[in-house]
């Protein structure tokens, strides 16, 4: 495995945890965005199969990993606040480059949108939006915070990392059991009784009480200036599952002016992990390096 080096970063009066492998001069710096329960840790396996000659930088986001956590409620417009934070501190002038993985691949879009001038290159793994909701969802929708705010659970422990271990690989059988608990290593820490629990903090479970208004998020796609690659799984099964049916699909596409998609075959949600050499090699030719 290619070795990685952590710090620390104060971002926005949140002290942010910053994974990195390589540094400024090795080669092109890539900023790699995690998704959802995620955290740095788990692009190791792609850092692996890019190999030398990569300056990557991975954050945890608030409330993932060893970052801080945020009280009890997280928003959206906070991770691009984080995301333009981050930038200024380690690559304050230029262009960027952005990877993002689900919820990670959605804040890369958005971010592009929103600052064109700043983002170079983007490549979005299954991150394709939510669909629209309706303002009759709103009442119930602020209900079910309310009374998740109220009963502030947690999340479940195990025993032991082979526990949570042999978990991942229930959720996703191509991993291996190598994979799987380095996986289980990092993405977990103490309960403080002698067991393991996932290292997110428990409020990201709550319901999001604002409406995703999906015409919003395409407005600030259509305002992406860089090359954009979405890699995608060869079965829509989890986008359709996530309500984006085919001609959302579509014209989702359509909103980026240079626009491209690629599938990545044998490989399910998460296929840094599954795939790590196809999506590499496909992430050097769209930013225009050799793996």
């Amino acid at each position: 495995m290619r070795t990685s080096k952590c710090h620390f970063v104060e971002l926005r009066g949140i002290r942010y945890h910053v994974r990195e492998w390589g540094a400024p001069g090795d080669g092109p710096t890539v900023f790699l965005l995690h998704g959802w329960a995620d955290v740095s840790a788990t692009f190791q396996f792609l850092a692996d199969a890019l190999g030398p000659g990569w300056h990557l930088v991975a954050p945890d986001w608030r409330g993932f990993g060893r970052s801080d956590r945020c009280g009890d409620a997280y928003w959206f417009p906070d991770y691009l606040a984080d995301l333009d934070a981050l930038l200024r501190v380690l690559q304050p002038h230029g262009e960027v480059d952005l990877v993002g993985h689900s919820m990670g691949g959605n804040i890369a879009c958005t971010y592009a949108g929103v600052r064109p001038g700043r983002v170079r290159k983007v490549v979005a793994m299954d991150a394709f939006g939510l669909p629209d909701s309706a303002a009759v969802e709103a009442p119930g929708r602020f209900e079910k915070w309310l009374n998740q705010l109220a009963a502030a659970d947690g999340f479940r422990s195990y025993p032991d990392l082979e526990s949570f271990a042999r978990r991942l690989m229930r959720d996703n059988p191509r991993l291996d059991e190598a994979k799987a608990g380095f996986l289980a290593e990092h993405l977990t820490e103490s309960d403080g009784a002698g067991g393991f629990r996932p290292a997110i903090d428990a409020a990201h479970r709550n319901v999001n009480p604002v409406l995703y208004r999906r015409a919003e998020v395409e407005a600030c796609w259509r305002r992406v200036a860089a090359d954009v690659l979405w890699l995608v799984q060869a079965d829509p099964t989890w986008r359709r599952k996530f309500g984006i049916d085919d001609e959302s699909y579509r014209e989702a596409g359509a909103c980026f002016r240079r626009f491209s998609e690629l599938e990545i075959s044998d490989s399910g949600h998460n296929m840094h992990h599954d795939q790590p050499a196809a999506v590499a090699a496909a992430i050097a030719r769209f930013l225009g390096k050799s793996s």
